[in-house]
């Protein structure tokens, strides 16, 4: 009796890619595959010597009140993860208003600035949403060419699922026809990727942070948490601290750096010292900058107090 074709090859200790592909993924050895043609001209993982300068202490912990397109405040390889949402260049009362090749020119210049101050397998998070209708502006796949073009590996992306916080907008174009109905986004991209290669290293030892039930959730492709009303923080478009939050435990060990070149309300700074990392942020807006020293204030005194509360008597 002819035997069913299997779709993997079982090894000793795992499994190896067929050309039919495999649902297995412990132990697994994909070499086949990224050998293959498909991946000629990307970028490649480079075998390089882990290098971590320290960063002065009188710029830990601090927004700077300028552009992050020089970070002259920061040594080469120097911090473990960027975690950042660009302003979106729409009219907010924060933006410039940019053509297209401007903003992205803009980005790219911080970016590179981002990838020489990372550390080997340092990490690199964007948020970003979309834009327009006519036509629809793809930011994040115009971000991913750039990041590439920079020397950055990709190692994937995220959809933030906003759910019941989307916009309420009923902007649907031609209601129940077939004219010309409009998509309503209620998802925005978090791009990560890394510098030189895949695998950070941690030679001091630090200590992961993460729960297990965190880890599970955190690595998935899609993240479903609300939005942030920027009526509550006091900026037009405002992240959640879920956001740098997940990021920051999933990619960093506690003690860390973490940088935010577009600082805004200081949110990221705020998810740093939750998770015990440090911070260096960017803001060009005196405005935000002294927003975000406010919240921070504020996190830290609710921070005493609640330490104060729990202590015994």
């Amino acid at each position: 009796m002819k035997q069913p074709q299997t779709f993997y090859s079982r090894r000793k200790n795992g499994t190896k890619t067929s050309s039919f592909g495999t649902p297995g993924r412990i132990n697994h050895d994909a070499s086949s595959f990224y050998k293959s043609r498909l991946y000629e001209g990307l970028n490649q993982e480079k075998n390089v010597k882990y290098i971590e300068n320290p960063i002065d202490p009188g710029n830990i912990n601090k927004i700077f009140c300028k552009s992050s397109e020089v970070m002259a405040e920061l040594p080469d390889n120097s911090v473990h993860l960027m975690v950042t949402s660009p302003p979106y260049n729409v009219g907010k009362d924060y933006d410039d208003n940019l053509s297209l090749e401007e903003y992205l020119n803009l980005l790219k210049r911080i970016f590179q600035e981002t990838y020489r101050v990372l550390v080997p397998g340092g990490r690199a998070c964007i948020n970003v949403a979309n834009l327009g209708r006519k036509p629809y502006i793809p930011l994040h796949s115009y971000i991913i060419e750039d990041m590439h073009a920079i020397g950055f590996l990709m190692r994937g992306e995220i959809i933030w699922n906003k759910g019941s916080s989307a916009s309420p907008s009923t902007a649907w174009g031609t209601w129940l026809l077939a004219n010309n109905p409009v998509l309503r986004d209620v998802h925005e991209y978090i791009l990560v990727f890394c510098k030189e290669t895949f695998s950070r290293r941690n030679p001091n030892k630090r200590k992961s942070t993460i729960a297990k039930e965190e880890f599970l959730e955190f690595t998935k492709s899609v993240w479903t948490f609300p939005a942030e009303r920027a009526g509550k923080v006091g900026h037009p478009a405002p992240f959640p601290v879920e956001l740098p939050y997940r990021a920051i435990q999933l990619y960093t060990f506690e003690g860390e750096v973490v940088l935010d070149p577009f600082a805004g309300a200081g949110t990221t700074c705020i998810a740093a010292l939750k998770t015990k990392r440090k911070y260096v942020a960017y803001e060009i807006n005196k405005h935000y900058c002294e927003l975000a020293e406010r919240r921070i204030e504020e996190f830290l005194q609710e921070q005493i107090t609640l330490t104060s509360f729990c202590e015994p008597v």
